[in-house]
């Protein structure tokens, strides 16, 4: 795309692909899943012209950056590490950091971990996720939403209807399942027609009914933009992207020394109503102002923006980045008043 310039720096022991554009702040623009750095091509573009230096990288496993092949090394600490390693290549001390889905959630450990290089935090979608010291994450999710419910079935190879009658010899994992539909329908499926609601993925030929239909793209998402997704997942696959989700019971064991710590990061929380997580039960409740602040001091505002779906930094750009610009604004200026 015009203007962005594309490099990859050499952090915590991999190589990580950058998109940037502009001189100034550095914003850093953390994607999430299904995505790539490509997913804020709008607020390169607009941050740029803001006077900021926007970066977004290719999370490790996604886009042009390595994939490393032990599903263990995609931990919360392996990824905030990574960007610790890109702040470093770059030579940046303290950043601005704008999150959404996965992106958001280590957004979130990226501040907790390490509020010293953090100046301020925009989550999209993904609420603070504070810790349940009794329970593990996929356990919880299999408890209230049943082994269908997307996150379960992200873990790996499950029995299917054909291994039941004897066609499969062995489960089958998700990617397979993924393949023998079609990449560019799943992609097209996920990024435009995930429910307001819990999402579910039913095991076999369910699956490919609910995935295999006819759908027009929204305005929001043109068929090169789809055919850009299409094009980088095709070369990737999806393993490294679901490692992470493979990773959330590890997480959980290893944060455990922070449990009950709060995020000391001014931060502003930006969702759709029409998102998957604002309409999932515990999810929800995570999102209120008073709930959430307990355990992010420094929250200033919860957005919640009418008719926007999960992916509203592509849905509706310009309203986000005005409210990206607004806050990281307001915190350059009460950064000012107390020099």
């Amino acid at each position: 795309m015009e203007g962005i310039e594309h490099r990859t720096v050499r952090a915590n022991g991999i190589n990580i692909h950058l998109a940037e554009k502009g001189d100034g702040p550095i914003i850093l623009f953390l994607h999430g899943f299904p995505e790539f750095w490509y997913s804020w091509r709008h607020q390169l573009h607009a941050f740029a012209s803001l006077g900021y230096r926007a970066v977004a990288p290719d999370l490790r496993g996604y886009g042009d950056s390595d994939a490393p092949a032990d599903v263990n090394n995609y931990t919360y600490f392996h990824v905030v590490g990574d960007l610790i390693g890109v702040l470093d290549a770059i030579g940046a001390d303290k950043v601005f950091v704008v999150g959404h889905d996965w992106g958001a959630l280590i957004a979130w450990y990226l501040c907790l971990f390490r509020p010293d290089r953090v100046k301020a935090l925009v989550s999209l979608s993904v609420a603070f996720p504070r810790r349940d010291a009794m329970n593990k994450p996929i356990d919880t999710f299999r408890a209230f939403y049943g082994d269908e419910y997307y996150i379960c079935r992200f873990q790996g190879a499950i029995e299917t209807e054909l291994v039941e009658i004897g066609i499969d010899k062995e489960p089958r994992s998700i990617e397979a399942e993924f393949a023998e539909i079609g990449i560019d329908k799943v992609l097209k499926y996920i990024l435009t027609s995930v429910p307001a609601a819990p999402f579910y993925l039913p095991k076999g030929k369910a699956l490919r009914e609910q995935i295999d239909i006819p759908i027009t793209l929204p305005s929001w998402l043109s068929e090169d933009e789809l055919k850009c997704y299409v094009t980088q997942y095709e070369k990737t696959g999806f393993t490294g992207s679901l490692n992470y989700y493979r990773n959330l019971d590890l997480g959980w064991e290893l944060t455990a020394p922070w449990t009950g710590s709060k995020v000391e990061v001014p931060t502003k929380f930006i969702v759709g109503d029409l998102d998957l997580n604002y309409n999932t039960p515990r999810f929800r409740e995570s999102m209120n102002f008073d709930v959430m602040k307990k355990h992010v001091p420094l929250l200033e505002d919860i957005v919640v923006m009418k008719g926007v779906g999960h992916f509203l930094q592509e849905e509706k750009p310009d309203e986000i980045n005005q409210h990206i610009h607004d806050f990281f604004s307001s915190i350059s200026i009460s950064s000012m008043v107390y020099l």
